[in-house]
């Protein structure tokens, strides 16, 4: 399989507005016209590299990994005009193991994806932390707008609620956690009350102390905060008690509700930290998705696992 690294030698910056000032050039054609040209050769480039021997996965890369989620569905769209054929089922056809899987994924609007890496990780055989952070991921990493559109796109993809398949699949020690999370529809705007922040930062000191991680106390702050009030209570729980959140949790116990938290803790505070933990046991096409879909915060059209 193709491998994805960045350049040896990074451009600079005015080789970098060269090659922008010629795709304008190139682009100055009549209003109406670029989108639609642009489309059918990106087009043209996938159907060309499956011809012959084998998929050219370089071709595949360099043209659905680097468009957006609108551009994506843009060629699907286009190809299905000028082939007759389903994008995805070609790419089903001629791609195999997880290179196909990514690709695909790529292909499906964000919430669609999400939805189904959601609905995949509930019905997988193992229920442990290596499989439920995507669910949590979808809930902490991304925006409550996001988070929504995942829930509707999952009913109508499965016929059910997140929530619903979540109690049906998950052991009982993660359905409350779990449920919370994605049930949540925080405000997403940077308000911050410190007062509050000191004030519950000792909640949920007490209630680690206790080790009951799953108290309704701890769960409703995690859950309900916006980003940026949460970031300030961890901010107040490490001054006030020397060690950060995560660490005190981890001191509880090493079961999975005690790693579902820590990802939980570590998608609000400081997501790249928990993505790049990800990628040390990523290939580097696994790693490019990452980047690409969740490093960015709130940015839905980078995301995926």
């Amino acid at each position: 399989m193709a491998t994805l690294r960045l350049p040896d030698v990074v451009p600079s910056p005015r080789q970098d507005c060269e090659r922008l000032r010629k795709a304008f050039q190139v682009a100055q054609t009549p209003p109406g016209t670029t989108t639609c040209l642009n489309v059918v050769l990106c087009c043209s480039c996938i159907l060309d590299s499956w011809l012959g021997l084998g998929t050219d996965e370089k071709a595949v890369i360099k043209v659905l990994g680097h468009r957006n989620a609108r551009q994506r569905r843009i060629i699907g769209e286009t190809y299905q005009q000028l082939y007759n054929k389903c994008l995805i089922d070609d790419l089903n056809a001629e791609l195999s193991g997880d290179f196909r899987k990514a690709v695909i994924l790529w292909i499906y609007d964000p919430p669609e994806r999400d939805a189904r890496l959601a609905n995949e990780a509930l019905n997988s055989r193992r229920k442990g932390v290596n499989e439920l952070q995507v669910i949590v991921e979808i809930a902490c990493a991304s925006s409550p707008h996001h988070l929504i559109a995942v829930r509707q796109a999952y009913s109508i993809l499965f016929d059910s609620s997140l929530e619903e398949d979540i109690i049906s699949n998950v052991p009982m020690s993660l359905q409350k956690v779990l449920v919370s999370l994605v049930s949540s529809y925080r405000y997403d705007k940077n308000v911050v009350d410190s007062a509050i922040a000191n004030s519950e930062a000792a909640k949920l000191y007490e209630v680690i102390k206790t080790k009951k991680l799953d108290h309704d106390d701890f769960l409703s702050i995690l859950s309900t905060r916006n980003v940026f009030q949460l970031k300030e209570t961890f901010l107040h729980y490490r001054k006030n008690f020397g060690n950060s959140i995560d660490e005190d949790i981890l001191n509880c116990g090493k079961g999975n509700l005690e790693s579902i938290l820590k990802v939980a803790i570590w998608c609000i505070d400081s997501p790249e930290k928990h993505f790049a933990e990800v990628t040390q046991n990523s290939n580097e096409l696994a790693a490019l998705f990452l980047i690409q879909f969740h490093l960015v915060p709130y940015q839905t059209d980078y995301k995926t696992r």
